[in-house]
Parts: structure tokens; C-alpha cells; sequence
């Protein structure tokens, strides 16, 4: 296990979210459309949200599998790879730059 990453919560109220165990960190801060005619706010990506999209996408474990890795429940894995999917999704239509949002002591 390389690192940790704790998600923010959203609101005042609430439990603290469970640190989500981060195995590598991505060399790249930032991915940007070329041509960069697009002036437009960027999308940031969480380092929770990579490491799930690269376990299920990259290296084709099950959900199950990433939960155990990852050290949250099987919802959290399939809420973080919806949300970074939709994101990428947004940065190629519309032309936007990705964003990487990496904790201060990584």
C-alpha cells in the first residue's frame, strides 16, 4: 500500500469518510486538450477516483476485488469509477483539461 487518500465530506454533517488505500500515485498533474482553443474550467480528478478507474479498467479485477484492495465497500469502488468515468467523459467532449487533485504530503 503506497499511500492513503481521504475523500472530503460533503456538508457539515456527517460521518468522516474512510481513508482509501491509494497503491500508486499518478507521475502526471494534468492532461490538456490540444489544441487548447477551449477556455474552459478543468476537471478534477480525485487520486481515489484514479486508483479505482485504473483497478477495474486498467487491470480488470471485479469490484470485489478492488474493495478488498482499496479497503472500502464494493458501493464506494462503483461510486468512484461512475464519477471519474463521467468526468472523462465531460474533459473529452467538451474539450476540457484534466486535473489531478494530489494530497499535500504525496
Amino acid at each position: 500500500m503506497k499511500g492513503c487518500c481521504c475523500r472530503r465530506r460533503r456538508g457539515r454533517f456527517g460521518r468522516n469518510p474512510k481513508p482509501v488505500a491509494v497503491r500508486s500515485i499518478p507521475q502526471a498533474d494534468a492532461l490538456r486538450p490540444e489544441p487548447r482553443l477551449c477556455g474552459r474550467e478543468p476537471v478534477y480528478l480525485d487520486l481515489a477516483e484514479i486508483e479505482a478507474l485504473k483497478l477495474i479498467d486498467v487491470e480488470k479485477l471485479s469490484f470485489r476485488e478492488a474493495e478488498q484492495v482499496m479497503g472500502v465497500s464494493r458501493s464506494t469502488v462503483w461510486r468512484l469509477v461512475n464519477s471519474a468515468r463521467e468526468k472523462i467523459a465531460k474533459a473529452i467532449i467538451e474539450c476540457r483539461e484534466v486535473k489531478i487533485v494530489k494530497p499535500e504530503n504525496a
